[in-house]
């Protein structure tokens, strides 16, 4: 769903819609933690959106990185309960902490790079402040996506819980011995496994760990998630992807130290005959980006396509 103002800009893209005045009174601003050029970004952002008569809110491990400031500082839940938008000033690697952390809130994000790669994060802080400009004159277009819901269950009893907004991973330990998995869709058994492990990763994650494993880009608002195996013993293990309202169980036949990983950043050691269940999140998290923008052309900058070797 997108929003856009009326006039010339709304004309060269061919829509017809009414002006919208932006509903944003409340902004959340989260910088990447241990960045020395945060502090002086997100300074300058707060400054332009107070002159346009916003309140400011200040991620509290944000506020204890950048020192001082003016502005109310709050947790996390917090922000998800007051913000009406909240402004990620981080690479993707945040968004998707960030992304986990209110997705039970509905919460509506933007991100503006200051990392490397930028697939979340589209704004870039040359262009902030005008973009910023355009966003609070109804100018963007929104884009819900889904996050992964993940269960680990042992002896029948949920042992950790955690979203994921790229992907959740079974994978090899240390020890780098092989693991030996059944796979079930919705209660059906699909196949047994021997690999180095499985990748089960929503549209946001198929550009991530997916992508380097063989799987298949997914269009962001795609309701499907794609499960990849990795390295697998038996090389007509291929992936697959399902419908997103379908529920993927894993049972850990041999789980020699293997290891759960939730978006790379969340961990959690398993045990023989663990099960790894995964569906999709109840609530969603909503995207903000700049009008025009196209996922296409983000693909061909970021993955270089077309560029002469």
């Amino acid at each position: 769903m997108g929003f856009y103002k009326a006039g010339a800009k709304a004309a060269r893209y061919g829509l017809e819609f009414g002006v919208m005045k932006h509903n944003f009174k409340t902004v959340a601003l989260i910088g990447r933690y241990n960045s020395p050029d945060v502090g002086e970004t997100l300074h300058r952002l707060a400054d332009f959106l107070v002159a346009h008569g916003i309140k400011i809110l200040v991620e509290s491990g944000t506020a204890a990185n950048i020192g001082s400031t003016p502005h109310t500082v709050e947790t996390l839940d917090e922000i998800g309960r007051q913000a009406d938008l909240v402004v990620v000033l981080a690479g993707d690697g945040t968004m998707l902490n960030i992304a986990r952390s209110l997705v039970n809130y509905g919460s509506t994000l933007v991100g503006i790079n200051q990392g490397r790669l930028g697939f979340l994060t589209d704004v870039s802080v040359d262009t902030m402040l005008g973009t910023m400009e355009e966003i609070l004159q109804g100018e963007y277009t929104e884009e819900e996506r889904f996050l992964l819901s993940t269960a680990v269950r042992r002896q029948g009893q949920d042992v950790f819980e955690s979203y994921a907004f790229n992907d959740a991973v079974v994978s090899k330990g240390v020890t780098a011995r092989i693991i030996e998995m059944e796979v079930f869709i919705d209660g059906q058994f699909v196949y047994s496994q021997r690999s180095d492990g499985l990748i089960v990763a929503t549209p946001t994650g198929s550009t991530a760990y997916a992508l380097s494993s063989g799987g298949p880009i997914l269009y962001p608002t795609l309701e499907a998630f794609v499960l990849v195996p990795i390295c697998p013993h038996t090389l007509s293990n291929r992936p697959i992807a399902v419908n997103s309202e379908s529920t993927v169980e894993i049972l850990l036949l041999r789980a020699d130290d293997a290891v759960a990983h939730f978006d790379g950043q969340r961990h959690f050691s398993l045990e023989q005959n663990d099960w790894v269940i995964v569906r999709r999140s109840k609530t969603r998290i909503k995207l903000l980006h700049p009008l025009g923008h196209s996922y296409y052309d983000t693909l061909r900058q970021k993955l270089h396509w077309g560029e002469k070797l």
